[in-house]
C-alpha cells in the first residue's frame, strides 16, 4: 500500500485534467489509500502553511533542443510532459525553491532527472541549503534520481565577513 493507513498522499499535477484522471485511476488500482489530487502549477495551490515529510517529483527535464524529443516513442508523448521548453532544469529549480517552504525540518525532496543532470541537481540542492544530498542510479547504472534532506533548523544567513 502506498502511504499507509495513517498517511495521506497528495498529488499535484501541473499539466491537465486528463492527467488528474489518470492519477486517480492509478491510485485506486494501486490501493493507495487516502489520496488527494489537485491541478496546480507546482506549489501554487498549496496553502503557505502546508508542510510535508516527503516531496517526490517526476518533472519534465529534457532540454528543449534535445534531439531525442524527435525520435522513437518520445515523438508521440505530449511535449509538456517531457521538456520544460528551456534547459531541462528550470522546473527542477522551481521544485527545489518551493520545497523549502513546504518541507518540515528534516523532510526529504526526491526528483527524477535526465541521464546527465545528476551533478547539476546535486549542486542546486547544495546551493539551496539541503543536506545529505545523493543521487541514485537506475537499473542501468545511470544516476536518475537525486535527493536531499532539508536541515533540522533553518540555515541562518551569515553576515558578510571582510
Amino acid at each position: 500500500m502506498i502511504g499507509g493507513q495513517d498517511r495521506e498522499t497528495r498529488s499535484v499535477e501541473p499539466r491537465s485534467d486528463q492527467n488528474i484522471r489518470t492519477r486517480a485511476d492509478n491510485a485506486q488500482r494501486l490501493g493507495a489509500g487516502r489520496v488527494r489530487l489537485r491541478a496546480s502549477d507546482w506549489y501554487s495551490t498549496l496553502a503557505t502553511d502546508e508542510r510535508f515529510e516527503l516531496i517526490v517529483s517526476n518533472p519534465p527535464y529534457i532540454p528543449a533542443q534535445d534531439t531525442h524529443l524527435q525520435q522513437g516513442d518520445l515523438r508521440f508523448e505530449p511535449a509538456g510532459a517531457l521538456t520544460d521548453f528551456a534547459d531541462g532544469l528550470s522546473d527542477i529549480r522551481r521544485i527545489i525553491a518551493g520545497s523549502r517552504r513546504h518541507l518540515v525540518a528534516q523532510g526529504w525532496l526526491l526528483f527524477e532527472h535526465g541521464y546527465d543532470q545528476a551533478p547539476a541537481c546535486r549542486a542546486l540542492l547544495l546551493q539551496a541549503g539541503f543536506e545529505h544530498i545523493a543521487s541514485v542510479a537506475d537499473l542501468a547504472g545511470i544516476e536518475r534520481v537525486t535527493l536531499g534532506q532539508w536541515p533540522a533548523c533553518e540555515i541562518a544567513s551569515q553576515p558578510n565577513q571582510p
